[in-house]
């Protein structure tokens, strides 16, 4: 099987304004990889667990002592390629970080480029809005993170700037540190970085 091009959008879910990125990949990355590129074009820091979601739930691999996975559907991940997930144009998985706060991301196949694998893969093409900081309470204490940024005078202002170690720009997105910090990661098997 030829490996194909896959253009992919990342979008948050329930963020106001709408937080995503346009991705591409090869169809054979393995999902071990695609989480790795996950985090760091939407700009996490790979500090917490994720899943998986489509039907079932995927997740990286089951610990020894884990016996809370013998009573659920629960698939281990480690070997799958994304395209065991995503196999037609408009198919839609759920990518869930962080299960404190719940970060839910829509992945969707937009577009299958049959020409083989573009040399410069994977690339982020496009994006908009700032990822949220880590630990903020999810959508829920992002918003409010937000509205209190909003107004210096407010109580807790000072306070969530120095948790945030400085100014938070919400609408920053900057296409090429991405695609430079995706060069400068190891995704497996492509050796390209």
């Amino acid at each position: 099987m030829t490996t194909k091009t896959y253009q992919i959008q990342i979008g948050l879910k329930g963020s106001k304004p709408k937080i995503w990125r346009r991705i591409l990949v090869p169809s054979d990355l393995l999902l071990s990889d695609f989480h790795k590129i996950i985090q760091t074009t939407m700009g996490w820091t790979n500090s917490h667990l994720h899943q998986f979601i489509k039907n079932r739930t995927f997740y990286l691999q089951r610990m020894a002592d884990d016996d809370l996975w013998d009573d659920l559907d629960n698939v281990d991940y480690s070997k799958m390629k994304i395209s065991d997930l995503l196999k037609k144009e408009k198919d839609k998985i759920i990518y869930e970080y962080d299960f404190g706060d719940s970060w839910e991301h829509d992945i969707i196949l937009e577009k299958i480029e049959k020409n083989g694998v573009n040399e410069i893969i994977p690339t982020c093409l496009t994006g908009k809005n700032n990822c949220p900081p880590e630990d903020c309470g999810g959508i829920w204490g992002y918003s409010n993170l937000l509205e209190i940024l909003k107004h210096p005078e407010h109580e807790e202002y000072e306070e969530y700037v120095e948790w945030l170690g400085g100014e938070f720009d919400p609408k920053y997105f900057d296409k090429n540190e991405i695609n430079k910090m995706l060069k400068t990661k190891d995704f497996g098997c492509y050796g390209l970085f």
